[in-house]
């Protein structure tokens, strides 16, 4: 059975939203997607539909008929592809797509300025961010943990100097851009440091990055949340308690539901580390009831119903979110602990997983493991 969920991590779909290119000059003259790149709406369109593989033969299919044009494309298809076969957990084929590359991302050979008869007006790197973040992740998922960490450490300076540099010129839709990145980049950091049990290196990064975000006087609730998430692991509960009732000060009358059941989700982790698995239950449905699509609480309350030895009423839960928002809850950790609960409960538990599976089938993502299911 899989533990509770407590916050999500930051997705890698939040960092490729805003990274086609790379950004290479204060203005841009195009004003659309395929101004930029060869039909980029499509790949694009197809990665927040979670069609990776059509993006794979759609990359294939412009290769072969040798359809991109310039260098940047070149290198923003690779990106794509690399990302599709990342999420199909294709891993070794996606580490080879990154090795086709030059070791050092920022050559010569990846700048704008070294085809001037393509790019008389542009300068920078062409390589996309996403395309530097996958180099960095890529080796974790073939067992290479600390290679993956000295990568993104690597990819932290790069970003912090490119920051430095739009700060110096006053560039601010850039200087957001960067500290965007910046902070994806650190929390990348932290979710592996904390994968090793590192909490004090976490610790460290999280409050560095509060300090460079100016959250000292004005700290995000967000930012606080994870604090108080890392301290309760490092078992400093008093701490964690301190920290979740200060952003409990901080969104106190306002009617953002999103703040609310952060709010509430931190109260319910207090209570789930005392085992008090009722107050949890009613925590989380509070939750449900303003979000129906808060993915953590519904697989948390079914959890802690089950610890609560009400077996039928946490698979209702699961089942319920599932009927109503499929797409929101078609979450690999909610039908894993879905499918024990059915093995605890029923005899004949491979035919109730089978008909789940079937329906995963019709309506879930590419990237979506069946697997998960265990039939």
């Amino acid at each position: 059975m899989d533990p509770p969920d407590t916050e999500q991590t930051v997705s890698l779909s939040t960092a490729v939203a805003d990274d086609e290119s790379s950004d290479s000059s204060p203005t841009s003259p195009f004003s659309t997607l395929n101004d930029l790149c060869y039909e980029l709406s499509s790949l694009h369109d197809l990665a927040t539909r979670g069609s990776w593989r059509s993006i794979l033969d759609k990359v294939a299919r412009a290769r072969n008929h040798s359809l991109l044009s310039k260098p940047h494309e070149h290198l923003t298809y690779l990106a794509y592809n690399s990302l599709a076969l990342v999420k199909l957990r294709r891993f070794a084929d996606a580490a080879a797509e990154i090795d086709s590359l030059d070791d050092d991302l920022d050559s010569p050979h990846y700048r704008y300025e070294s085809y001037v008869q393509h790019y008389s007006n542009r300068h920078g790197s062409m390589v996309p961010f996403v395309l530097r973040w996958i180099h960095a992740e890529i080796p974790s998922k073939l067992g290479k943990q600390q290679e993956t960490l000295d990568r993104l450490y690597i990819l932290l300076d790069f970003v912090r100097t490119e920051l430095n540099k739009k700060m110096s010129n006053n560039l601010n839709v850039s200087i957001d851009l960067w500290r965007q990145r910046e902070n994806f980049v650190v929390n990348s950091m932290i979710c592996h440091h904390l994968g090793r049990k590192e909490f004090g290196v976490s610790l460290h990064l999280i409050r560095d990055m509060m300090i460079r975000n100016g959250e000292v006087k004005d700290p995000n609730p967000v930012s606080l949340s994870k604090l108080g998430y890392i301290q309760m692991q490092y078992g400093d509960l008093e701490g964690a308690k301190e920290t979740f009732d200060r952003i409990e000060s901080l969104v106190e009358g306002k009617e953002d539901v999103e703040m609310k059941n952060m709010v509430s989700r931190n109260k319910a982790l207090v209570y789930l580390v005392g085992k008090d698995y009722v107050s949890a239950v009613k925590e989380y449905g509070e939750c449900i009831e303003r979000d129906e699509s808060d993915v953590v609480s519904i697989n948390n309350k079914a959890l802690c119903l089950m610890y609560l030895r009400e077996l039928s009423g946490s698979i209702q839960v699961l089942e319920k979110s599932l009927e109503r928002v499929p797409v929101m809850a078609l979450n690999e950790t909610l039908v894993v602990n879905l499918c024990s609960m059915y093995e605890l409960a029923y005899v004949n538990h491979s035919d109730t997983k089978k008909t789940l599976s079937n329906w995963i089938a019709r309506v879930a993502p590419d990237d979506f493991d069946s697997s998960c299911t265990r039939i």
